[in-house]
């Protein structure tokens, strides 16, 4: 099924195979997603593949300045013809929600994102609504873009399982990418998953096994995080919460009933580059946060029998 999946989604998105089963591990874990790359690499595009390979309720906003909360999660109307205000949701209420360069967005506006990614819910004048289940957040953001911006908050980067990193294709990737330029529109994507399908699977990733001695590298991993002198801000429990559903996530994608320590070493940057803030010494120094991240992965013991005696 998942395998079937993943070459759906390639009808249309040309290689980026991992790319494609880290979203399926968010969906799996019930995370969100954000998309970090330059323009042109297709973040959009894989982001409307993925739902629709699916077959989920999906919907995409464009980031901007003027944009309003009442824009993403809805508001009441006046409706003239019942004499009195009546909702009108917004695009907030679908299983997947794309948010198109949401560091456009004023801090205002991504507040109402951020009750709906950690509570499963919007608050629309005062009256509380449930979302979609799955309910699963994609935004995008240029790493380039300086004009018209606001950085986001490390509160709201804090709910997303992953962040991941779309890179430009290789040169065998981008001709066939120009071959296909027509014939990708003209024929879609088709959805592959049922919705009960998808809840099984959910359900099934929750009842990957996990070794103590796995639980215990990744907590010794995320506060090696906080120790670091190369880090001023170290990840949250939070972060070993995601990094634990996530690894079961992966194991089930990649058919295991069970945890490996690669599983772990494969996501923790996708889970912590995002969580933690170099101090300012190693910012001078032009490291990256991933760089970081895989010296902490080489300095923590790796556990010696990961799997169900």
């Amino acid at each position: 099924m998942i395998t079937k999946f993943v070459s759906e989604c390639q009808k249309v998105v040309i290689g980026k195979t991992n790319l494609i089963e880290d979203l399926l591990v968010a969906l799996l874990s019930e995370g969100h997603v954000l998309l970090e790359g330059v323009p042109g690499v297709a973040k959009t595009t894989i982001g409307k593949t993925f739902s629709g390979a699916l077959g989920l309720a999906f919907n995409r906003v464009q980031g901007s300045p003027d944009m309003l909360p009442a824009d993403i999660v809805g508001t009441h109307v006046f409706d003239p013809k019942i004499g009195s205000f009546k909702l009108t949701k917004g695009p907030i209420f679908s299983n997947i929600l794309l948010i198109d360069e949401i560091n456009r967005n004023t801090p205002k506006t991504n507040s109402a994102v951020l009750e709906a990614m950690q509570e499963k819910q919007v608050t629309i004048e005062g009256e509380t609504l449930k979302l979609p289940y799955p309910f699963m957040v994609v935004a995008t953001q240029s790493p380039v873009e300086f004009h018209g911006v606001f950085p986001l908050p490390e509160v709201l980067v804090d709910r997303f399982l992953l962040s991941l990193q779309v890179d430009y294709p290789s040169v065998p990737e981008e001709v066939e990418l120009t071959n296909r330029v027509y014939s990708t529109w003209a024929n879609p994507v088709n959805q592959v998953m049922t919705g009960e399908e998808i809840l099984y699977l959910v359900g099934l990733a929750k009842s990957v096994y996990m070794a103590p001695q796995i639980q215990s590298y990744i907590v010794d991993l995320v506060h090696r995080t906080r120790k670091s002198e190369r880090i001023t801000l170290g990840a949250s429990p939070r972060a070993s919460i995601a990094l634990s559903k996530a690894s079961r996530a992966r194991a089930l994608v990649k058919g295991r009933p069970y945890v490996l320590p690669d599983d772990v070493k494969y996501l923790a940057p996708r889970v912590l580059n995002h969580r933690i803030l170099l101090s300012p010494e190693t910012q001078t120094e032009v490291v990256s946060s991933e760089i970081v991240v895989m010296g902490l992965l080489e300095e923590t013991p790796i556990p010696q029998r990961p799997t169900r005696d």
